[in-house]
């Protein structure tokens, strides 16, 4: 969690600050909310998995080296979500400027309890990842990256978020887990990625999970992002281009509309 450093500010003036946009300190080149699923679908094995995942990419030299890498800070925040009601912070937004900071984040995942283990809740899921956006640090990308193995079975589906809310600015990724539902990747990605150069990936089961996700951060924190903003799709329904062409089982790429 970012520490607050002792000012000698006013604290009316410090109320006023608070209220306005969040202001940028240092640069930052990506701010990343990782959201990942404990629906009840999840069971206890399939959840360590899915940690173990997490923390050992963070671990990973590879993706270390990528997240470290100038001309700027990668900022993480780590949430996991369950039904419409159910979501939990795992970690803060943190500014990952060294490897303690990375650490830190691992140690984080690693302590945290089980929340939940409720329906599957992809637009809230969704919707809570453009909340905790608002709350980033300024960077110049935002990115929602959203794991779970099943659609949406309660509250608003992915398009009425994506209606409701601006994510103009924002890109989502998936990550579809296989072996729950057989065309959750299809689902992913025509429901759920979204804004230019969206990718869904996927891991065919659960034991699958931490190779599928290495990828897939990897790909998402290499400076320069990969997965570099797509042209815009300018004809059609604005279905992600990935739903009408073939591709690879492993992973989707889309150019997308502005608004699905």
């Amino acid at each position: 969690m970012l520490r607050r450093r002792a000012t000698g500010l006013p604290a009316a003036v410090l109320a006023v600050i608070s209220a306005t946009a969040p202001l940028r300190a240092e640069p930052c080149r990506l701010a990343l909310a990782l959201g990942f699923d404990v629906s009840r679908s999840i069971d206890a094995a399939g959840y360590e998995l899915q940690i173990g995942g997490l923390i050992g990419a963070l671990f990973d030299p590879e993706i270390r080296a990528a997240l470290l890498a100038p001309p700027a800070p990668v900022a993480l925040a780590v949430y996991e979500w369950s039904g419409r009601r159910q979501q939990r912070l795992v970690q803060g937004w943190t500014l990952l400027r060294d490897e303690d900071d990375i650490d830190r984040v691992a140690r984080a995942i690693a302590l945290h309890p089980r929340s939940y283990d409720g329906l599957t809740a992809v637009g809230a899921a969704l919707d809570h990842g453009w909340r905790l956006l608002r709350r980033a640090p300024a960077c110049d990308a935002q990115v929602i990256d959203i794991a779970g193995d099943g659609r949406n079975n309660e509250g608003p589906a992915p398009a009425r978020i994506y209606a409701r809310r601006d994510f103009a600015d924002i890109t989502v990724n998936g990550l579809a887990i296989g072996g729950h539902e057989s065309d959750i990747l299809h689902y992913y990605a025509t429901e759920v990625i979204h804004g230019p150069g969206a990718f869904a990936e996927f891991a065919a089961t659960q034991a699958e999970f931490a190779a599928a996700f290495r990828r897939k951060l990897l790909r998402e924190v290499e400076p320069p992002r990969i997965g570099a903003l797509a042209p815009r799709s300018r004809a059609g329904s604005g279905m992600p281009q990935a739903a009408r062409s073939p591709a690879s089982p492993r992973s989707i790429s889309a150019t997308v509309s502005a608004t699905p």
